[in-house]
C-alpha cells in the first residue's frame, strides 16, 4: 500500500530547483516517488505511509524553498 499527497512549494523557478526539492523529499524514509510540476509548484509525494507535515516542511526548507499548503 502506498499513499500519495500533494503539496505546494513556493519559490521553484527552474530544473535545479526541482532537483533540490526532489532530492530532499526522496531522502525521507518510506518515500517511493516524487513528481514536481514546476509551473504550479505542485509536488506529489508517494510514500509507504503518511508523512508528517513537519517532516515534509523541513525537507522542503532544507532544499531552500517554502511549503505553501497541502492537498490530498
Amino acid at each position: 500500500m502506498s499513499v500519495t499527497n500533494t503539496y505546494t512549494v513556493v519559490g521553484m523557478t527552474c530544473g535545479h530547483c526541482v532537483q533540490a526539492v526532489t532530492g530532499e523529499l526522496t531522502a525521507l524514509p518510506g518515500v517511493r516517488d516524487v513528481q514536481v510540476e514546476l509551473p504550479t509548484g505542485a509536488v506529489s509525494v508517494t510514500s509507504d505511509a503518511p508523512l508528517e507535515l513537519d517532516t515534509v516542511r523541513a525537507a522542503v526548507d532544507e532544499a531552500g524553498y517554502e511549503l505553501a499548503g497541502t492537498g490530498a
